[in-house]
């Protein structure tokens, strides 16, 4: 061990980050390290087996290694768990099988020049030479899949057709935009060829993915008890009874929905359904916000006005991470908001991204709820935070590992903390954060429904189209991004479930250290010390929570 590194275990968890950067060079891109941004990802089973065979090896080594602290079986509890699920889910091919549109080698590849300095001439060739490199990326997924098939391994139809449908988004002037935005001129000729390259494949992937793979896809979208358990253990650190978790999803959006009613009444006293009350506030004047450019100034000055506030009152917020930008997602992405964090060194902040899905007018009534969700107290803080603790974290807490449970489960409950302070003391806003809660509650239901096959309180199956209806009608969300969600939902069994069974513990913790500590407690210092401990299963978040003392 050199004098670099605080124990043996944060060495090695700073290796295994290098490494894995080096067989990824759009995780590179992503943790901001230099010399990779001119490749892409071998998605081929012999590369994405050097990715296990790289797993294994530390897991190994890992093993050997004794904890100098708690500091340091934290770090090892970690990153051991997250192996050995990663693990788990490569050897079953788990992770090959199971791709939508939020999470692909597809999605990835064009998200990945979102992240890109685009500054200097070295900047542009390595965009130029990435371009050019997205073809024989497509071939190395597509070998990968098709290899798969034949053995019996296959991917559902519904998440085939929606990733031909992104591709075939992509095609149609998704990397001209971005050479465009780099040289409207059209002056670098290299750059724009190599953007019409990268569009040609993503027709020619997506003409694949239609003629050739759809014919073998699984026809079935549910993957059953054996694989959702797999999943969901992978996405909440916790080993969960699936039953009792869907009959709690449903009393949980009973009690969302009898409180939704009653602010109903003050918005629209005469609606017969809150789907009513929804169509009213979307088509007031209040509660509208007009045009793209607006709605980024708007969500810009939401974010600071959050640290503003929250800051030293709630929170310690670094000042090295007060910055939070808000963008729009580029086309194709799926309708739901999102959060990409910072780079290791912070040159590029953490940034929120908003999918506009071609409209110019938004709703500002179930945004805000969404921005305290992505940005502060939500996402950011927790994931910037964790950027910032190198004493107390290794590099793979701080940078490399993301648990839904944890990291959904705080950001819902960074929601229902600004619901506690008041923020939605506006009868359209509170319906607007409700409206959330109810689709978070609905998730755990049709989720786990869907996938195991349980009937609905109406005696119906769960699949596809109850899951729609209940999404449209329970959680008030519009038929677009209700679509969107279902095929999320069976395209990533597990993950949609996270958010609600996070914050449940989230909540359970602090409560639980309320009563433990009494005059003791602290809010402010409760959630420094809890976004400090950095990402963990539920498991141990909730356990470690429990011996805090507050001193």
């Amino acid at each position: 061990m050199t004098n670099k590194f605080r124990s043996p275990i944060f060495e090695l968890s700073h290796d295994y980050v290098s490494q894995s950067a080096a067989l990824s060079p759009i995780a590179a891109t992503s943790l901001g390290i230099s010399g990779y941004n001119h490749l892409l990802d071998d998605f081929s089973l012999s590369g994405t087996q050097r990715s296990a065979d790289l797993t294994k090896r530390t897991l190994a080594a890992l093993t050997l290694l004794d904890p100098i602290d708690e500091i340091d079986q934290a770090a090892k509890a970690v990153l051991e768990e997250r192996m050995r699920s990663s693990l788990a889910l490569h050897d079953s091919r788990e992770r090959h099988i199971l791709w939508n549109v939020i999470a692909s080698p597809v999605s990835r590849i064009r998200q990945v020049f979102e992240l890109m300095p685009k500054d200097s001439a070295a900047d542009i060739e390595a965009i130029t030479a990435r371009m050019h490199a997205i073809n024989q990326a497509h071939d190395s997924w597509t070998g990968a899949i098709e290899e798969l098939a034949h053995a019996g391994k296959r991917t559902a139809k519904r998440q085939v057709i929606a990733i031909a449908q992104q591709l075939a988004t992509f095609s149609k002037d998704a990397y001209t935009n971005i050479a465009n935005k780099i040289d409207p001129s059209g002056k670098n000729t290299e750059l724009h060829i190599a953007a019409k390259a990268a569009e040609a494949s993503c027709a020619k992937t997506s003409e694949w993915l239609t003629s050739t793979y759809l014919p073998l896809a699984n026809p079935v979208d549910a993957v059953g008890e054996e694989r959702y358990a797999l999943w969901s253990r992978f996405f909440t650190g916790s080993s969960l009874n699936l039953k009792q978790t869907y009959e709690w999803g449903l009393e949980d959006l009973a009690r969302i929905h009898d409180r939704m009613w009653k602010v109903a009444a003050s918005i629209k006293p005469t609606a017969t359904s809150l789907r009513e009350v929804a169509d009213h506030l979307e088509q007031d004047e209040r509660y509208i916000v007009h045009g793209e450019e607006n709605l980024l100034r708007k969500l810009s000055s939401f974010i600071e006005e959050s640290v503003r506030s929250l800051d030293g009152v709630y929170f310690d917020i670094d000042e090295r991470i007060k910055n939070c930008e808000a963008r729009l997602a580029p086309q194709g992405a799926a309708a739901a908001p999102y959060y990409m964090g910072p780079s290791e060194d912070l040159s590029r902040p953490g940034t929120t991204w908003y999918p506009t899905l071609g409209k110019t007018k938004f709703g500002w009534w179930h945004i805000v709820s969404t921005w305290y969700h992505e940005a502060v107290p939500g996402h950011h803080l927790q994931v910037a935070t964790v950027a910032v603790e190198k004493e107390r974290l290794s590099r793979f807490q701080r940078s490399s590992t993301f648990i839904s449970g944890h990291g959904e489960g705080w950001a819902l409950y960074a929601e229902r903390f600004m619901d506690e302070l008041g923020a939605f003391d506006d009868p359209g806003l509170e319906m607007g954060y409700l409206s959330a809660q109810a689709m978070r509650a609905t998730r755990v239901v049709i989720d786990i429904g869907m996938h195991l096959g349980y009937t609905n309180p109406a005696g119906k199956l769960w699949n596809a189209e109850t899951g729609l209806q209940a999404l449209i009608e329970q959680a008030l969300v519009n038929e677009d991004f209700a679509r969107s969600e279902i095929d999320r939902y069976l395209g990533w069994p597990g993950q949609a479930i996270a958010y609600k069974v996070g914050e449940r513990v989230w909540m359970r913790a602090r409560e639980d250290a309320k009563n433990r500590l009494g005059g003791k407690f602290d809010i402010k210092s409760f959630h420094n010390y809890a976004l400090k401990l950095g990402p963990m299963g539920l498991d141990s978040l909730e356990s470690t929570l429990a011996n805090w003392t507050a001193k």
